[in-house]
């Protein structure tokens, strides 16, 4: 049966497998597989009109607005014209929209970049360079060294012996440690013979696309025999080939298919609370605004049947108009038009332009400019400035976000002594600025970007110091690192984890140079003399043991054991007469613990050549054992590696970014929890978490969750919550009452305050349990008491649904942050992704919302832009409502004077001025400049940050001050003009009491009433304030006597009615008299509210801005930086980065390069 015909029949049944052949394109095409081409970006040429427009219509303002157009084109109802909305709304929708298109030729730019990237593909029996996005199903690709995967590939044969070959999958996983895959042996065979490539034709079976990273199965069908595949076979897109000349693979999955795109989640149009708030209150005001103009159309109907109607002599109805209740309904849609300025559509003019101001502060801010890459902060998207305000949760990735993803020997102990600090002539500790490098010159195989600073250990070396010289020959033979050597006196390290080949080069540098091996030997350099050692075992590492051993044969036939592991399973190990250098040894360690360095206990041992020979007997007889093979190793490990003599330890500096405890500490201040969101293993983790004060040894507690199956995980939930809360498990607890009801989706749970300070750690493994429906309450209400969370051995989908989980159950703001392309995932999930450009890769940066260098960045983004954004956007909310409020309602109160027939109280003219002109630049000047408190004080003092977070700013009460403040406004704008020209006479004896007179008096109050109160609403005065401000009142008059003058007036009387108006109206005293009582009564409610707020009303930030106006009058010294000192109860620190080791690879000769073999082909 063939491929496609058993792909049929399978179907039929419900089979759901992958089928495809190799070198048959024809066939593979059949089943429609996607090609290698990704896609980030949203649009495209076709359908950028129609989505951009459906997105911004979502705005129910924007979708008001056009509704308001077609109405006004009605000319029964019609009060105003038709351009006075078409204008500004295609102004505000063209704004964003070549806003949205920029952000997407951006994305579109990425994804060229990756679409065209080269590849060599086997075709007709020859390698061609072609495109990946060229790539297909079923395709023969040619990959090399350092070279990144195209596609989800299987292995097919590679320059290495038995076509091993080495990967790192930094960008998938965040580990930095090297993996191996092998290829089967049926295809290892073919090598690089591209004749033998051509004619594979092997058929394969697989999964379907899917998102787990560590699972695979298929089988593959060829010359009538199966094979059976695995993950180990499997190289996945996103990770990078190293030290492998060259390797050959099928391509399995593309493009979207691939694991990694499996992972990376959809992009989504993200929308900032308030913009969600502004939907929600432009609903309100439009309801208002209907019960407006329905009780005004209640009193149209009224005034025209009792008054109108019998009026008709001098105000003739028109024709369409047969009654009072017609005629109320056509006022009804008139008032509608009228009063449309409650919602202006500049609002969302001048928000595009706040963010633009905004997002530019970010791009133009010097200090994070990151200099040694040349790299500025970047606001990739201008549409969430201001929630920077209003973070409570941010979820960082840990390799190369919080660390530099650099591992470098730091210090040691050796035989109680301490190395790696280095003394001035006094004694005392010298700075690290001020040290001088070691100068290794005389060590013609040592790396020359090895740094040490302490020259009393190389001297040690240099005098042949015995216990230096055994420590340091322990450290190059006790590993499964891999050494090449294509220059002669040039080496190569590959190590399975970052730590082991810091202490190898560690080793090298210091006179013991790890030159080679086979499976039998170790090739060692030791202080310029080539030696070689007979290797005889290696007991390995694992998660289990904590500790890795080797037995070697010396060249003076002494048989040694060398062991290297956490100082926890070490000390175990010891011989007796070890106690008193283990206490001064473990001293040395809590030294190296509260620096945050990644630990190892070093120690040997001299065995008998007899008992060797029994013990590998029975080393053998596990080793061969088909049942509980790990257990029997084990046991016969545990019964040679004891009694062993201790050389000393290790500490290895995983490097964090600078400031990274210090912005750490700064953001909790703030009230800002943090999460890591990680890959890696759970000991790396947890220990960087310690280093940056994520968890800290005075926590009242740190959980461990490790069950693996549901009900174990909730046990260890409930009993982590029992301690942290105890009421919150009793059924009487408010939130258990309201979990039991069965609320319908989504319902918010609110914060549980703990009885003191928690941190919790989980793996993937139990996330996976955990995340699952019953459980994930469970786990939210217990990670959102803990100070710290630290999850780990995640794959990237996870990361996005421990997002979206605290999105789904909090009311807050959340922030990702990353900088590979496991990140990518969570970095879209979150309501604000940051993108970190750093060692994997620039995929986190392109699909992030903000991008910058250096982690402690993030402070100045959260507590100064975001922070000032935020505070302006509010301010610049509640005051554009409040202007447009009482701007508008003046015709609610005129209606009543005018029998209801919706005429304007303002000139056509002012009308379409006053948010274009009259009040734009001062609101837009507050939006832009302000600050209630410098940079300086904003970080010095982050509680600043705790009202942004809660919303304290703008809500929906706070809208209804605005709408109450309006209300009061309005009516004084109209009542006291009103009363003060009523029955009044100018100086000249004539009637001033006319209609244009009076418009004239209200509109000039009005903008003097609404520039003295966002006078009085800036608290950071420049220049351009008061130009802005001050100057938009000279504006003003300039444009009135302009628009009154003769000239246009006689030129085009149609247009311009206000002949001379504001030339005999300015000269009254009446005037001025109404402007300042006007002033005055309007504003001594606001200071009154100002002043007593603080007092009856406080919010928690009030005491902080005391605390500030109290150090600007008494300076305070700058804090001092203590080094926190972690108590004696010590965490194993140990610095393994891997699960398991290279050692059963190398014992079985695979690595080693059998050139025989080749040659006899």
């Amino acid at each position: 049966m063939s491929l496609y015909e058993s792909q049929i029949e399978d179907r039929r049944y419900g089979v759901e497998e992958r089928f495809l052949q190799a070198n048959n394109r024809k066939l593979n095409t059949d089943f429609g597989y996607p090609n290698n081409t990704i896609k980030t970006s949203k649009y495209n040429a076709f359908n950028f009109l129609p989505l951009n427009l459906f997105e911004q219509f979502q705005r129910l303002a924007n979708a008001y607005f056009l509704i308001l157009l077609f109405l006004q084109f009605i000319p029964q109802i019609s009060s105003l014209a038709w351009y006075t909305t078409v204008i500004p709304l295609v102004v505000v929708l063209s704004i964003t929209g070549v806003k949205d298109a920029i952000d997407d030729v951006k994305r579109h730019q990425s994804d060229n970049q990756v679409n065209n990237r080269s590849v060599l593909k086997l075709m007709n029996g020859r390698l061609e360079e072609d495109k990946w996005m060229n790539v297909q199903v079923g395709d023969i690709i040619k990959l090399k060294n350092d070279q990144p995967v195209t596609a989800d590939l299987l292995l097919l044969s590679s320059s290495e012996p038995f076509s091993l070959t080495y990967i790192e999958t930094a960008d998938l996983d965040g580990e930095t440690n090297l993996k191996v895959k092998q290829a089967i042996s049926i295809t290892s065979e073919m090598e690089d013979n591209l004749k033998l490539l051509s004619a594979f034709d092997g058929e394969v079976r697989c999964d379907l696309p899917n998102n787990k990273l560590d699972k695979f199965s298929g089988t593959l069908t060829y010359k009538g025999k199966r094979y059976f595949l695995d993950h180990d076979k499997l190289l996945l897109r996103g990770c990078i080939i190293r030290n492998t000349d060259w390797c050959y693979g099928l391509v399995i999955y593309t493009g979207p298919d691939t694991k990694l795109m499996q992972n990376s989640g959809k992009s989504t149009f993200k929308r900032t609370q308030i913009d969600h708030l502004m939907n929600v209150l432009v609903l309100w005001i439009f309801l208002f605004l209907v019960a407006m103009c329905a009780f005004l159309a209640i009193g149209q109907g009224i005034w025209e049947n009792q008054k109108g109607y019998h009026f008709q002599v001098f105000l003739p109805w028109e024709d369409y108009v047969s009654s009072s209740v017609v005629s109320a309904i056509l006022t009804f849609w008139s008032y509608f038009i009228v009063l449309n300025t409650m919602v202006p559509i500049s609002l969302y003019v001048s928000v595009e332009i706040i963010r633009l101001g905004n997002s530019y502060y970010i791009n133009w801010d010097r200090k994070m400019f990151y200099a040694p890459k040349n790299t500025p902060a970047q606001a990739r998207t201008t549409t969430l400035n201001e929630e920077l305000g209003q973070v409570k949760y941010v979820f960082s990735d840990k390799t190369g976000t919080l660390t530099q993803n650099i591992m470098t020997f730091n210090k040691c102990s050796i035989s109680g002594k301490l190395y790696g600090y280095s003394y001035d002539k006094n004694g005392r500790k010298v700075s690290a600025s001020k040290r001088d490098k070691v100068d290794f010159s005389y060590n013609k195989l040592a790396d020359p970007k090895f740094s040490f600073y302490d020259k009393t250990l190389v001297e040690a070396v240099k005098r042949g110091d015995h216990w230096v010289h055994l420590f340091f020959l322990s450290l190059s033979l006790c590993h499964t690192v891999m050494s090449e050597e294509k220059v002669e006196g040039e080496l190569v390290y590959q190590a399975q984890s970052p730590d082991e080949g810091a202490l190898v080069t560690a080793a090298r540098n210091l006179g013991f140079v790890f030159r080679s091996r086979t499976s039998e030997t170790i090739t060692m350099v030791e202080m310029g003399e080539t030696r070689v050692y007979q290797l005889l075992a290696i007991l390995d590492f694992s998660n289990v043991r904590k500790r890795m051993s080797v037995i070697v044969l010396t060249p003076e036939n002494r048989v040694m054991l060398f062991c290297k592991g956490a100082d926890t399973v070490i000390c175990e190990l010891l011989h007796p007469s070890c106690t008193s250098l283990s206490d001064v040894t473990m001293e040395h360690l809590d030294d190296f613990a509260s620096e945050g360095l990644r630990t190892l206990m070093v120690a040997y041992r001299e065995l008998d050549h007899e008992y060797f020979k029994s013990w590998s007997k029975k080393h053998s007889e596990a080793y061969l054992s088909l049942e509980n093979r790990e257990n029997k190793l084990s046991l016969v490990y545990e019964e040679i590696e004891k009694d062993l003599m201790l050389l000393g330890a290790t500490a290895i500096e995983d490097k964090l970014q600078d400031k990274v405890p210090e912005t750490i500490i700064t953001l909790r201040k703030a009230t800002t929890k943090i999460w890591i969101l990680t890959g890696d293993k759970q000991e790396t983790a947890v220990n960087i978490a310690y280093s940056c004060n994520i968890l800290e040894d005075e926590m009242d507690g740190v959980f461990t969750v490790k069950g693996k199956d549901s009900e174990t995980i909730r046990q260890e939930l409930r009993t982590a919550r029992g301690k942290m809360k105890p009421e919150s498990l009793l059924e009487s607890d408010p939130i258990n009452i309201y979990l039991t009801e069965k609320p319908k989706m989504p319902f918010r749970i609110p914060e549980e305050e703990p009885n003191g300070n928690y941190g919790l750690i989980i793996n993937g493994y139990s996330l996976a349990y955990a995340l699952e429906g019953n459980l994930e309450v469970e786990l939210l209400r217990t990670a959102c008491m803990c100070k710290g969370v630290i999850c780990c051995r995640m794959t990237p989908l996870q990361k996005a649904q421990v997002v979206q989980l605290v999105k789904r159950y909090k009311k807050v703001v959340t922030l990702a942050i990353g900088d590979g392309a496991n990140d990518v995932s969570m970095i879209k999930a979150a309501h604000i992704g940051v993108g970190i450009s750093g060692q994997e890769g620039m995929q986190a940066m392109l699909n992030s919302d903000f991008a910058f260098s250096q982690f402690h960045y993030l402070q100045r983004l959260l507590l100064v832009h975001g922070r000032w954004s935020y505070n302006r956007m509010c301010k610049f909310l509640s005051y554009f409502f409040y202007k447009n409020f009482a701007f508008t309602l003046v015709h609610f109160w005129y209606a009543f004077f005018n029998g209801f027939s919706a005429q304007t109280v303002y000139d056509t003219w002012f009308i379409t001025c006053y948010n274009l002109i009259y009040t734009s630049l001062p609101v837009l000047g507050m939006s832009l400049f302000d600050q209630d408190v410098n940079e300086t004080w904003s970080q010095r003092f982050p509680e600043l940050y705790e009202p942004g977070q809660h919303n304290l700013y703008f809500n929906k009460k706070e809208f209804m001050k605005c709408l109450v403040h309006g209300i009061y406004s309005s009516f004084v704008l109209f009542f006291v003009p009103m009363g003060t020209i009523y029955d009044s006479e100018r100086n000249d004896g004539r009637d001033l009491s006319d209609f244009q007179s009076f418009s004239l008096i209200v509109q000039t109050t009005l903008i003097w009433v609404v520039t003295v109160q966002i006078a009085l609403k800036i608290t950071y005065w420049t220049m351009i304030s008061h130009f802005f401000i001050w100057g938009s009142l000279g504006v003003y008059f300039c444009i009135l006597f302009f628009l009154y003058s003769d000239g246009l007036c006689v030129l085009f009387p149609s247009i311009f009615h206000f002949l001379g108006v504001a030339r005999n109206v300015m000269n009254q005293p009446q005037m001025w008299l109404c402007l300042i009582l006007s002033v005055v009564l309007c504003m001594v409610p606001v200071i009154g509210y100002q002043f007593l707020k603080p007092l009856f009303w406080p919010l928690s930030v009030d005491k902080v801005f005391g605390r500030i106006r109290h150090c600007m009058k008494h300076p305070l010294s700058p804090p001092v930086r203590v080094r926190m000192k972690h108590p004696s109860s010590r965490r194993s620190a140990y610095a393994f980065s891997h699960k398991q080791g290279f050692g059963a690879l190398i014992v079985s000769g695979k690595t080693e390069k059998f050139k025989i073999a080749k040659k006899s082909k």
